[in-house]
């Protein structure tokens, strides 16, 4: 079954998209060793396949922390990194396997490993237990994320306890055991142009599937049917689907947060919370946007778009060089507060709302988080307990959302029920930052239009 690897390699432009892939994640292994310092050795657990129902699996998803220094897409596999001597790079996979390959689809195995994924050696899966003693055996610091699989844990601890046992004999275990997540996940914060161009792919599949889902946003339709040409379009723009469980939320369901059951009808005059984004090549967008159902934004509705808008637009123009998320966070709760109350939601002054956060009664998230190989990327918040500078390379959401839930006496009866968000995803620039989702309308007018060009004849 070795013609499957080189029938897909036969291609120049894929020969050529395949070396350039293995530089980029050669330089990312390069910088990796570098933050171990000498004397360290890494073992990086890939993803497994996880059970959905008895005998079939859920659609597997390679772990990002193992992605982004390998590139190495199948189930079941170990990275190790050796700055102590030993091969800088070793794979351990599931190796070749017809039989298996006939029902679950191609291995690399050990030789693809090494020959498409820059491996110094590669080793089959089942023989790292075996293996591990040796490869830890002569290093000063371990690099490993405990509590991920329990019997490597164990088998890493009782390989230190021997160690230990025999330091008379001059075996010296190693002095530390650090979460190599510190030094990967700063790395993964800073995005470069290559990372940078796919989420600006990723950006504008999203906005097609936005606009083909807003073309159904009518009465009479259902939210799973705007789910499944969110779907649709993600997977037939070529990425591998949604980024996350889409949120298409109707009516009251447009309050809740993380509602994700989509499966009730539409009805016209009401409003229409889609939030949804594709995966490309393992890079997340995540874009929100709020239609009114019919293609005509009622007047409380369109009061508390307004708002909303208001407050993206100011966020959106904090985002640059410098600042910090808490500041995009403090700037848009100020122009939320100050419009609930000018919506009779709150009553008194916006200092004092505020100070005693009650308008996290209607807004009670924050307005930003990081955005990359995971839609709530990784990387650290803070530095020496403040907020973080912001600079360029660094991709996070601006996502500012009122949400009056249905039964809420206190709310003006004509707001009860409305949920709005207004979601983008950005990218800190040297002079500012670039909207990555910034063609998919949201200016009131522009939404209605997008919905109207879709009314049933």
């Amino acid at each position: 079954m070795k013609w499957r690897r080189n029938l897909w390699m036969h291609s120049p432009s894929r020969r050529l998209q395949a070396l350039s892939c293995r530089l980029v994640f050669a330089e990312r292994r390069k910088k990796f060793l570098e933050a171990m310092g000498d004397g360290a050795v890494a073992v990086i657990q890939g993803a497994r396949r996880i059970p959905r129902s008895n005998d079939t699996d859920y659609p597997f998803r390679q772990n990002s922390d193992f992605w982004y220094l390998t590139g190495f897409n199948h189930p079941h596999a170990v990275a190790v990194f050796r700055t102590d001597g030993g091969p800088a790079f070793s794979l351990f996979v599931e190796p070749r396997d017809p039989e298996m390959e006939t029902w679950n689809g191609f291995r690399p195995g050990t030789e693809g490993a090494m020959a498409d994924y820059g491996a110094d050696e590669a080793h089959p899966s089942h023989c790292l237990p075996d293996k591990l003693a040796e490869l830890v055996g002569g290093a000063r610091r371990i690099f490993h994320v405990l509590g991920v699989d329990p019997a490597l844990d164990e088998k890493l601890f009782q390989i230190l306890h021997e160690m230990r046992l025999r330091s008379r004999r001059g075996v010296n275990p190693p002095d530390d055991m650090v979460d190599p997540r510190s030094a990967l996940h700063e790395m993964r914060l800073h995005k470069n142009a290559g990372e940078i161009e796919i989420m600006r792919r990723a950006s504008a599949i999203s906005r097609e599937a936005h606009q083909a889902a807003a073309h159904l946003a009518h009465g009479g339709r259902n939210e799973y049917e705007l789910e499944a040409v969110l779907d649709y379009t993600f997977r037939r723009r070529g990425s591998s689907g949604p980024a996350y469980s889409s949120i298409v939320g109707g009516g009251a369901n447009a309050t809740i947060l993380h509602y994700v059951e989509n499966d009730q009808p539409l009805v016209d005059g009401q409003l229409l919370l889609i939030d949804a984004g594709c995966e490309l090549e393992g890079y997340a967008s995540d874009v929100t946007r709020t239609f009114p159902i019919g293609g005509t934004f009622g007047g409380p509705h369109r009061d508390v778009y307004e708002v909303v808008l208001e407050a993206q637009l100011i966020g959106l123009e904090a985002s640059k060089p410098g600042a910090c998320l808490d500041e995009i966070h403090k700037a848009t709760v100020r122009s939320l507060t100050a419009g609930m109350i000018e919506l009779g939601l709150l009553a008194g002054g916006v200092d004092a709302r505020i100070e005693d956060e009650s308008f996290r009664r209607y807004y009670m998230h924050g307005t930003s988080h990081w955005l990359g190989l995971d839609v709530h990327d990784v990387g650290n918040y803070t530095v020496d307990g403040r907020s973080r500078p912001l600079v360029p390379g660094m991709s996070f959401t601006v996502e500012p959302g009122i949400y009056i839930p249905p039964d809420d006496e206190q709310a003006p009866e004509a707001l009860r029920g409305i949920g709005v968000r207004i979601e983008d995803d950005v990218v800190v620039t040297a002079d500012g930052h670039e909207n990555l989702t910034a063609a998919i309308p949201k200016s009131p007018d522009e939404i209605e239009a997008w919905v109207r060009d879709g009314t049933p004849s």
